[in-house]
């Protein structure tokens, strides 16, 4: 029996190969609250969908197990799991209504045609396709569609619902609307969801999790804010949101601070965060709306010289590509005030920020 501080949904040292030598999923432990939005977030080839494919049945473990609701469901087929399932693709059947592809999945579970009625009209007022009910997918617009496909993963209450970069094929603007319909519609239902993508903002948006992946591996899992704010290491901070990155060798550290000496020559603090110590090598991540010019009144104790080499006005504030310590492609974010409004091409300046802003990482070569 399945107690309420119990997971829902639990990976137990899950791995998955598929030629018997490489693994694309290596030792995954994941443990998913009732009632939880969870993203599985990161680059193709990441492993995210592999994961999502082996929860839903449609491919199986290499090792480990997987349990969903206290029991494990490795051997059990897909139609079995009694999940719900939405495709980048949509996956409607072409020859039926709307109507009838959401009464496909109560019809095979041999519900009684009243509550068939009953449960596919509810579902179609939930997503607003309700005047769409006789009509052929044919006959819809890709955000029609993927309604559609969402009210048939929802059509017979799953506890569990899973979402394959869902969004992926509809424009920015009907992107937008449909993260908040979804988010909605799982704060009203309160069902499980495992939702898979390798864009950063619909996962910021809708989850109260996100897991990082990147080579079959969880780099971290947190909150969004957490995410953002606190990353653990460099390929997440590179991965979520905007970043600066510059390369270096720890100094020193005291007191959780570490004085960083730049490959540049200049010297900087930040908060010790993953490195391996004095003498080290170290990435560092700042975000660019961390980043202030420094004046006469600026309490920043890292400063660096920098040259403006681009400033791109984006209406709240404006965009400012420098050239800091021998890196012309760093980005800070600038209020648009009164005060900064007179910014220039070429300009020269001082641009710091406070050591708990700035995080010193694990070495990346690459940056």
């Amino acid at each position: 029996m399945v107690q309420a501080h119990d997971p829902f949904v639990s990976f137990k040292g899950v791995q998955k190969s598929y030629d018997g030598e490489s693994l694309v999923v290596k030792n995954l432990n994941l443990d998913i609250a009732a009632g939880e939005f969870l993203t599985m977030l990161g680059p193709s080839g990441s492993g995210k969908t592999t994961c999502l494919m082996m929860l839903a049945g449609f491919e199986t473990a290499t090792h480990g197990d997987i349990e969903l609701g206290g029991r494990p469901i490795n051997n059990i087929p897909p139609h079995k799991r009694g999940i719900g399932m939405v495709f980048q693709n949509y996956a409607l059947f072409p020859h039926m209504t709307v109507g009838e592809n959401l009464a496909f999945p109560l019809n095979v579970r041999n519900m009684p045609k009243a509550e068939v009625e009953e449960k596919v009209r509810s579902v179609l007022d939930m997503v607003q396709m309700m005047t769409f009910i006789d009509r052929k997918p044919a006959q819809l617009s890709g955000g029609q569609q993927q309604r559609v496909a969402l009210a048939r993963a929802l059509v017979f209450s799953p506890e569990l619902v899973l979402m394959d970069e869902p969004l992926g094929a509809l424009d920015k603007q009907l992107r937008e609307h449909m993260q908040y319909e979804i988010k909605h519609i799982h704060e009203n239902l309160g069902v499980t969801v495992v939702y898979v993508t390798h864009d950063q903002s619909e996962a910021l948006t809708m989850s109260n999790r996100i897991a990082v992946f990147d080579d079959g591996v969880i780099q971290q899992l947190a909150d969004p804010v957490t995410l953002y704010e606190k990353p653990e290491n460099s390929f997440v901070a590179q991965f979520i949101g905007e970043n600066n990155q510059m390369v270096g060798t720890v100094a020193s550290v005291s007191k959780g601070i570490a004085t960083i000496n730049l490959d540049s020559g200049a010297e900087v603090k930040a908060l010790a965060v993953n490195i391996d110590g004095v003498g080290s090598r170290t990435t560092l991540s700042v975000r660019p709306e961390r980043c202030v010019i420094v004046t006469k009144k600026s309490a920043t104790v890292s400063r660096l010289d920098a040259k403006i080499e681009e400033l791109i006005y984006l209406g709240d504030h404006i965009r400012c590509r420098m050239n800091v310590a021998g890196d012309d492609q760093f980005i800070m974010k600038v209020p648009n005030t009164s005060s900064q409004l007179g910014l220039e091409i070429g300009a020269a300046l001082k641009i710091g920020w406070q050591n708990n802003d700035c995080r010193a990482l694990d070495f990346n070569e690459l940056v």
